[in-house]
């Protein structure tokens, strides 16, 4: 039986969502009732924000963070900083196999079924599901759905990897997305970019604030957000793209930070393929492509 949880409507993913997703990896406290992970399957949870108010000053902080022009509709991926509050929610339920934290993000869909105008009042429900074997790990799906007064606007499907135990031979390997070279534009990237995407995301995840913070975990420094990156790719696009329209992205090598890349773009039959690298080697940060609905 599906259990449903309501979120606040003003419900954040803050830094102290952040420790509770940190505790699992913790030794000692990871054995405590509350923190301990105690099954090896996805939940039958769903996790709801009703009617969560589309503001405009938090529209345009996220515009001015990843690139997008100010207007009356809100940036493609701009509903993905909503739904971050119920993915969190989700991943730190103790009924939930692995830790958020050191799990990897993927890929991510989104399907736009019509612009979201700013005031409107957004419904997002998400779940987690399709549990499968990869090739480095266990992989699953977070999938939201977002509606106004009972209309679906937006869809979203994250991918996620847990690493280890893996199989090589029969395990899933992901999309495959058409390489493009860069030939657009060059960003660089400050330093405190994941701060700042942090600030109006939610997203405060460790990898991405400071260098020692990132040391912790692994990285030799911090690292730009996967869904900055996506959406940085998107605002270069958005004004070609349809009204209705698929945007899905895999994650490649990480970006770090301070740094600089090159995006590219390159027309296809139903909307673009599209990249951002590395700008001297070449090597993607992100691939990706849209198709007209």
């Amino acid at each position: 039986m599906t259990t449903v949880r309501t979120l606040d409507p003003q419900a954040g993913a803050g830094l102290g969502t952040m420790l509770r997703a940190a505790l699992p990896t913790v030794p000692v406290v990871n054995r405590l009732p509350g923190v301990r992970k105690s099954t090896k399957d996805l939940p039958d949870l769903t996790v709801r924000r009703e009617r969560v108010a589309v503001e405009r000053s938090q529209v345009d902080d996220y515009a001015a963070v990843c690139g997008f022009p100010t207007r009356d509709v809100v940036p493609l991926t701009y509903l993905h900083m909503l739904a971050f509050p119920l993915h969190m929610a989700i991943m730190t339920d103790t009924s939930f196999p692995f830790p958020a934290i050191g799990t990897v993000h993927l890929e991510n869909a989104i399907t736009r079924h019509r612009p979201v105008r700013v005031g409107e009042r957004v419904s997002l429900s998400a779940r987690a599901e399709h549990l499968r074997t990869h090739a480095k790990g266990r992989a699953f799906d977070l999938a939201v759905t977002a509606d106004v007064d009972g209309e679906t606007v937006w869809e979203s499907t994250s991918t996620y990897l847990r690493l280890g135990g893996g199989d090589r031979e029969h395990g899933e390997r992901g999309t495959v997305f058409a390489e493009v070279a860069s030939g657009g534009p060059t960003w660089r990237l400050p330093g405190d970019l994941g701060r700042r995407y942090a600030a109006v995301s939610g997203d405060h995840n460790p990898i991405h604030l400071y260098p020692l913070t990132a040391k912790a975990f692994g990285f030799p420094r911090h690292i730009a957000h996967g869904m900055w990156t996506k959406a940085r790719a998107v605002a270069a696009l958005e004004n070609r793209l349809p009204d209705a329209v698929v945007v899905e992205v895999g994650f490649k090598k990480p970006v770090f930070l301070p740094g600089t890349v090159g995006f590219g773009a390159t027309r296809t039959a139903d909307g673009y393929d599209f990249a951002v690298n590395h700008p001297t080697s070449g090597a993607p940060h992100l691939l990706g492509r849209t198709t007209a609905r």
